[in-house]
């Protein structure tokens, strides 16, 4: 007989039912985009109404991206405890009001603070919808799907963009740039209440009922052919609550894997550092140059424009190249286009070309990156394993954009700068090609052969219940709750 999981794995797909999750929790990727966006147009607006000085722009993409590496921690693990559905509202009201209060920031420190705020909020939002969304997409379109959920990153940078000039003339234009976003967030908020939980989520928490009925509203809904399954019966743990399960989790993520969950944050951290640093710069480096904000603005604008198509590419391919090879082609080739843009910068057509080589070729990687990151972990530990890699590589690019004003840039160039980015990148995917393995076809929560042994240790009866036994599958007959 097949478990409720399989049930779900195994529905086809229909956009009135896994699609409306794909939407729904795509405009919530869409909203971190838009804000991680902000921080590069906002950077030269309160340069000039603070009078700030580089260093102290930077600022502005740091407070924002360390707020959301703790968010992305403790969001992903909270997801992992309560459960997504609660997690997925709650994560975007928190960031809806606190980029309301940061219009009306009086003082730079004020905006920081604020802005450090929103980020908490929106931090655990990628965590929790692509745990989410994985959880719901049938097995064979699993691929396709998480990676097709990182087009809305590009259409958020570019409405970002679009948005943000169109609000150049206005008096106080960075404080409307700010107001402007919290109120499609506050309706999404709204809307997201009506999605169901995770009925993978419902089985390892034991609440057989519920999860049965969502996976019966699932079939039938589908137009599936009903079949008898069972909910395995969950193997009760003794894990830390509150605070010290944040540390918990980490333990777990580690004792599963040292070198899936290396591999996970060198990959996630190395490429989102190139992404970001770009991101939240260009602006300034364009303004640098002798542009106008508004010709600057555009030129970041045709780089995230040009990402859409990336994504839909990445998606076509990533099924069929596998992830690991697609980023491990794509994300150095980005790297080598922003060489190439701080080399050619002073020629504006070239530039502009350039950048939009850039946009395309990360949006390759990048989607199939979160795919990747996503499917590493089983269940019990995938909403914390990636929000883990993806707060490490908040931190990390979080205090690049300071360091990037007031010494990368400065001493070494633009064009070394992006090199020895680039080289980081590199150095990421060689370790990756070797210590993580390829998830392409993969069920959920198998488990690489040369991990089974550390997973099950990590498991055992003394620190967190009884082990799963080697190899267990979404088909096992017994898992331990999220």
């Amino acid at each position: 007989m097949k478990t409720g999981d399989q049930i779900v794995q195994e529905l086809p797909w229909k956009w009135g039912v896994q699609g409306k999750v794909f939407v729904i929790g795509g405009l919530g990727y869409l909203f971190d985009a838009y804000d991680i966006a902000l921080n590069g147009f906002l950077m030269p607006l309160l340069g000039e109404h603070f009078h700030l000085a580089p260093a102290d722009r930077g600022l502005v993409a740091t407070a924002n991206l360390v707020g959301m590496a703790v968010g992305a921690v403790a969001w992903g693990t909270v997801a992992d405890r309560i459960g997504r559905k609660k997690a997925f509202s709650v994560t975007l009201l928190i960031f809806a009001a606190f980029s309301v209060l940061g219009a009306f920031a009086p003082t730079y420190p004020v905006f920081l603070v604020l802005r450090f705020a929103a980020g908490v909020g929106l931090g655990g939002c990628i965590p929790v919808d692509y745990a989410l969304v994985g959880e719901f997409a049938p097995r064979r379109y699993r691929g396709r799907v998480l990676t097709a959920l990182d087009a809305w990153w590009p259409i958020g940078v570019t409405l970002c963009g679009l948005v943000s000039t169109g609000l150049l003339p206005a008096a106080d234009n960075w404080r409307w740039m700010l107001a402007v976003m919290s109120v499609p967030a506050l309706l999404l908020f709204c809307v997201r209440r009506g999605v169901p939980e995770s009925p993978v989520h419902l089985a390892r928490q034991g609440r057989e009922a519920a999860a049965r009925a969502v996976i019966d509203a699932l079939v039938a809904r589908t137009g599936a052919a009903p079949e008898p399954y069972a909910i395995p019966a969950p193997v009760v743990e003794s894990g830390a609550r509150g605070p010290r399960a944040v540390g918990e989790q980490l333990v777990r993520i580690w004792a599963f894997s040292p070198r899936i969950t290396s591999a996970a944050w060198l990959l996630f951290a190395a490429v989102m550092m190139v992404y970001y640093a770009a991101l939240s710069w260009l602006p300034s480096i364009l303004t640098d140059q002798g542009l106008g904000n508004t010709a600057a603005f555009t030129g970041t604008t045709v780089m995230s424009g040009v990402g859409i198509v990336g994504v839909l590419v990445s998606t076509a391919l990533v099924d069929v190249i596998g992830r690991k090879w697609l980023i491990g082609l794509s994300a150095p080739l980005a790297a080598l286009a922003l060489v190439l843009f701080a080399l050619v910068r002073r020629e504006p057509a070239a530039a502009v070309a350039a950048l939009a080589v850039f946009g395309f070729l990360m949006q390759l990687a990048i989607p199939a990156l979160y795919a990747y990151v996503a499917e590493l972990y089983p269940t019990r530990l995938r909403a914390s394993g990636f929000g883990w890699a993806s707060s490490v590589s908040r931190v990390l690019t979080g205090f690049a954009p300071l360091l990037f004003g007031s010494v990368l840039w400065p001493v070494l160039g633009l064009p070394l700068t992006f090199g020895v980015l680039g080289l980081a990148v590199l150095a990421a995917v060689g370790w990756t090609a070797v210590a993580a393995p390829e998830t392409k076809g993969r069920a959920l929560d198998d488990e690489p052969a040369a991990d089974r042994t550390a997973a099950v240790r990590s498991a055992a009866p003394t620190a967190t219940g009884a082990a799963d036994p080697p190899g267990t599958a979404l088909t096992a007959p017994r898992r331990r709750p999220s």
